[in-house]
């Protein structure tokens, strides 16, 4: 019997995955489930951009191989992005990449940078790809906690206390998922700061920038953070083209260097319909971010009507497509997410899923239309 390879024991299937094939089991039994458990956007992308990719498909190179590194247009439609929208300045030809989604880039960075034994920092609560990532490259995960009181922001006191020897790599998250939480140009200073004072590469994952957001900020305007950070970015929220599968690393040209020798060795380029509508998305105005934001605020409105159902108790000062909620005191995540699924036909993702600062949190997705939140909040007359 042909025996599956010993790192595969460190990880578990992604908890969506598995969740989802019972919540589609019980759809398939007749429930009326309501999902309000992951952040898919059920929005349409931008009709410019769907006019893009369709007009593209039969330029002469259309349906050949594509670069590694992606059109010189995309790289170039990138940096123009992050200079309109963050006043970063970056090199189109060598401080860009893009990828087949921000979640690709999470596993080439991580094989680009650690070695076995290697040790990384990862907010807890956070995104759970940090760490499965960091164990299938044979790394050790290092979990920092994040907690209300400090309003989900890294506590650089209890950092400086921790081992920090072999520590390579550093993940934050902001705006941050789950809690909604932006960050501030002081803890990304501070971050830039920590990463050079101990030789740690600081990536921060800001994939929802424009979602519900009138400041949005990136880690790479801090004056230096070049020399030791990298950003991760996606189009899929903030255009509604998840399953286009479009991102993008930015930083030095030397830390691009070293992750695409792990791109070009794992994949083949980008489709050209959709880089020729991502380069489009990249150029839209401001008031498609506005337009968006209004459906996503009455939504919002409306989540909010239902966490009140459930007693719960959240921050109104949050940003990107969820709802961070804390349930009473003494009761238990999954147990309050598994009695609204079996009871109410309604899925909510339970915050233990994103690390133990999770327990005592539920997450609410926003990708739902207002009709459906105002059938989840009936259930609950």
């Amino acid at each position: 019997m042909i025996q599956p390879a010993k790192r595969l024991d460190t990880v578990k299937e992604y908890y969506f995955s598995k969740k989802l094939r019972e919540v589609r089991s019980l759809m398939a039994a007749g429930k009326p489930i309501i999902n309000m458990g992951i952040g898919s956007p059920d929005l349409q992308p931008p009709t410019k951009v769907l006019a893009a990719i369709q007009g593209s498909l039969g330029d002469a190179s259309a349906h050949k191989y594509q670069s590694y590194q992606g059109l010189p247009e995309l790289r170039s439609a990138i940096s123009n992005f992050y200079k309109n929208k963050f006043s970063v300045e970056t090199n189109p030809a060598n401080e860009v990449l893009p990828l087949m989604g921000s979640k690709e880039g999470i596993m080439h960075i991580s094989m680009a940078f650690l070695n076995e034994g290697d040790k990384v920092l990862i907010p807890n609560p956070g995104y759970p790809t940090y760490t499965s990532v960091t164990k299938l490259v044979g790394a050790e995960p290092l979990l920092y906690n994040l907690r209300a009181t400090d309003n989900w922001q890294p506590n650089f006191t209890e950092l400086e206390q921790q081992d920090l020897s072999n520590v390579k790599i550093m993940w934050v998250n902001y705006p941050h998922m789950p809690t909604g939480t932006n960050a501030t140009l002081e803890t990304f200073e501070k971050l830039v700061s920590f990463g050079k004072k101990h030789h740690i590469l600081i990536i921060n994952d800001n994939p929802y920038s424009f979602i519900l957001n009138d400041k949005p900020i990136s880690i790479l305007q801090v004056e230096g953070a070049k020399d030791i950070a990298l950003e991760l970015n996606s189009l899929s929220k903030t255009f509604n083209m998840a399953g286009w599968r479009v991102g993008m690393v930015l930083g030095n040209a030397n830390f691009i260097n070293e992750i695409l020798k792990v791109k070009s060795n794992m994949d083949s380029g980008m489709f050209y319909g959709i880089q020729k509508g991502a380069i489009e998305a990249l150029r839209l105005s401001n008031s498609w971010f506005l337009e968006q934001n209004k459906t996503y605020e009455a939504r919002r409105n409306l989540i909010w009507q239902l966490a009140d159902k459930l007693s719960c108790v959240y921050s109104k000062n949050t940003t990107g497509l969820f709802v961070w909620a804390k349930i009473p005191e003494g009761k238990k995540s999954e147990e309050i997410t598994d009695a609204i699924l079996y009871e109410k036909d309604i899925f909510i993702t339970p915050g233990t899923i994103f690390g133990s600062q999770g327990e005592g949190y539920i997450r609410f997705s926003l990708c739902v239309t207002s009709k459906v939140i105002k059938e989840a909040i009936s259930r609950f007359s």
